[in-house]
């Protein structure tokens, strides 16, 4: 699926949030926490606590969207070493996380298998 043309700057928010949270709760966050701008076609990824999810929240000029992906037998690799709140990702970096693999070491999560 190709949600952009042209993929936007992408921020991974490194601590888990409460998947409670929407639209408005994860921008809140955007503006407040990591003082960005949540309407600025920039994405955002966030992940739960167990690490098995993530919302992608991105503006695309009309509104909001929310994208939501679910691992059935794994766990995203989630940069734990960093101290920062927010990562900023590379195209490739957004396709590997995306694609079940270590942002930063590259390495598939076990229990995938790609065809």
């Amino acid at each position: 699926m190709l949600m952009f043309q042209q993929l936007p700057s992408v921020y991974l928010h490194r601590e888990p949030v409460d998947f409670r949270k929407s639209i408005n709760g994860l921008a809140i966050i955007i503006e407040q926490q990591l003082s960005l701008q949540a309407t600025d076609g920039s994405v955002f990824v966030f992940c739960n606590k167990s690490r098995d999810k993530l919302k992608i929240l991105y503006w695309d000029s009309t509104g909001f969207a929310l994208w939501y992906k679910r691992l059935e037998q794994a766990k995203f690799k989630w940069p734990t070493q960093s101290k920062d709140e927010c990562m900023s990702l590379s195209e490739q970096e957004f396709h590997w996380l995306l694609s079940g693999f270590d942002v930063l070491g590259h390495r598939q999560v076990k229990g995938l298998s790609y065809s």
